[in-house]
């Protein structure tokens, strides 16, 4: 059993749709915890740290964030904090004489158990942002992130399609491999 520390619904789903296929259960909590200035790692390792001290119990927590290029890697670790103010349409308007359009999905997954060191677990997934926001399944960024082998953006992929090469998927297989290496 593993609990999952997120107050993302969207995450879970994703997360338990990718741990049904390794017969591993995940428990959910929303477990608030004060995220510091700093890289997907940091965060993640200072959440597993906290969630793990406050439950007494293996958690996991995950942090991701949307890197363009052609802005330096902006949003990166303030991918939540963008989405919650210019949102998909300020970050078109920031690209709109760009003809870079280079882009990665960053997933980071902390681990921390009781009487050991936090790990961290890295995914990514490459893409180009879109001209315009397409498709309505997903969250946050997702209608922007156009994946050229795909043809369609995260926005008009289901969870199932998604859940077979995303960031998120990328990083919480790396950790299933550890995790289940260690038993």
């Amino acid at each position: 059993m593993i609990t999952f520390i997120t107050g993302n619904e969207h995450k879970v789903k994703e997360a338990e749709n990718i741990f049904k296929d390794y017969d591993i259960n995940l428990k959910h909590i929303d477990l608030g915890y004060t995220e510091p200035q700093g890289t997907l790692e940091e965060v993640a390792i200072s959440g597993a740290k906290y969630a793990c001290h406050e439950l007494d119990c293996p958690v996991i927590v995950e942090d991701a964030g949307l890197f363009i290029k052609a802005l330096n890697g902006f949003p990166g670790v303030y991918s939540h904090y963008v989405q919650d103010t210019i949102g998909n349409q300020g970050i078109l308007k920031l690209l709109a004489d760009s003809t870079d359009r280079y882009a990665e999905f960053r997933s980071v997954i902390g681990y921390c158990a009781p009487n050991s060191e936090p790990k961290t677990f890295l995914g990514k997934v490459s893409g180009e942002i879109a001209v315009e926001e397409r498709g309505d399944l997903g969250f946050a960024f997702d209608p922007l992130f156009y994946v050229p082998s795909e043809g369609k953006t995260f926005g008009e992929l289901t969870t199932d399609e998604k859940n077979q090469f995303s960031h998120r998927k990328n990083s919480l297989e790396k950790f299933i491999k550890w995790y289940s290496s260690k038993e």
